[in-house]
């Protein structure tokens, strides 16, 4: 139902920053909640933060708080993660994902983007 489309990865040098997007489509209603989430190789997927519909709700992982900022336009269906101050291991896949609820693990999540690569150079 839900389709989630990912783009804004590359490479950074550290103390640089990166924006990634989500575009969400068909019908995002139910989601009450988007999430980021990364893996690194030999890592557990990682939650990063989270954003309800309004945008009044904002949770981050402490790993990333105060670095990165998670905001959304819901006239364009779309979120995004403003990556700043970015360090080596901060270096994973990047992954955002459409949930009922607020959740920081992986499967309280419904729908997945394809992930995109993030990779900070020291």
């Amino acid at each position: 139902q839900v389709q989630l489309v990912e783009s804004g990865g590359g490479l950074v040098q550290a103390g640089g920053s990166l924006r990634l997007s989500c575009a969400a489509s068909g019908g995002t209603l139910s989601m009450q909640f988007m999430g980021w989430f990364r893996q690194a190789p030999g890592k557990e997927r990682e939650f990063v933060g989270a954003i309800n519909r309004s945008g009044g709700l904002i949770k981050y992982a402490d790993s990333v708080k105060d670095r990165f900022t998670i905001s959304r336009d819901n006239a364009k269906n779309t979120v995004y993660l403003q990556m700043d101050t970015l360090k080596p291991e901060d270096t994973a896949v990047y992954y955002c994902a459409a949930g009922p609820r607020y959740g920081s693990s992986r499967y309280e999540y419904n729908y997945w983007g394809q992930g995109t690569q993030v990779t900070v150079a020291s």
